[in-house]
């Protein structure tokens, strides 16, 4: 899948992701990209923090994506930039992920409601290249920056039949924490402190932040 061209970049950019959310959010900067998501199983080794976990998770992502590539990465000049993201919600300590069903979405808004939760994303630009000079690192140089955005999300007190009727368009269905700030969820919400981008799934001025780093140009600079 391909998007708009900036013809000012001389770099492969890779997004490890199929989300329409974090594709809409980078296809509003004018960027090209390449869509390949990440079909690894993740593995969350134990004993981490919420940080922790989004970062091993989207790094996870990334370098799935750079062994898919690696044949094109040793045959081509250019650099590729992996771009990967994970988000996880969490409230009173526990992790809320994507609701198995019509009742655990129902009950994860109960719980949310009328409260503060916490929305984390890890963001991985893995840069990979052909190695100079042989194959020490078979045939590919890599390097890897990240960082993790933290947003404070409030809910205003929900009615139940409210939140049944909610779970019933079937938008939280796919979304952790059941419910998506971009669509119909926003009615849900009454106060953010942080970036929104980033409890929609990708903390753009961070994401921009990391590739500009990793020799992307973007926005002119």
């Amino acid at each position: 899948m391909r998007q708009q061209v900036n013809r000012q970049n001389v770099n492969q950019l890779v997004l490890a992701s199929q989300s329409p959310r974090r594709i809409d959010l980078l296809t509003k900067l004018g960027l090209e990209f390449e869509v390949l998501p990440s079909d690894k199983e993740e593995i969350i080794p134990p004993g981490l923090s919420p940080e922790e976990v989004v970062l091993a998770i989207a790094e996870q992502k990334a370098e799935d994506v750079v062994s898919r590539l690696r044949k094109r990465i040793e045959s081509e000049a250019i650099p590729f930039l992996i771009l990967a993201a994970d988000t996880l919600v969490v409230f009173d300590g526990q992790l809320l992920g994507k609701p198995s069903d019509r009742a655990d979405a129902i009950e994860m808004l109960e719980k949310l409601s009328g409260k503060t939760h916490i929305v984390h994303t890890g963001v991985v630009v893995f840069r990979a290249e052909k190695a100079p000079g042989g194959d020490k690192n078979g045939g590919i140089k890599k390097s890897l920056i990240n960082t993790v955005e933290t947003s404070y999300v409030t809910f205003r007190p929900l009615l139940r039949s409210e939140i049944e009727a909610y779970v019933d368009t079937k938008e939280p269905m796919d979304k952790a924490g059941a419910y998506a700030l971009q669509g119909i969820g926003a009615a849900l919400v009454s106060k953010i402190d942080g970036s929104d981008s980033n409890v929609i799934g990708l903390p753009v001025a961070r994401a921009v932040d990391l590739l500009r780093r990793s020799g992307m140009h973007i926005l002119g600079a």
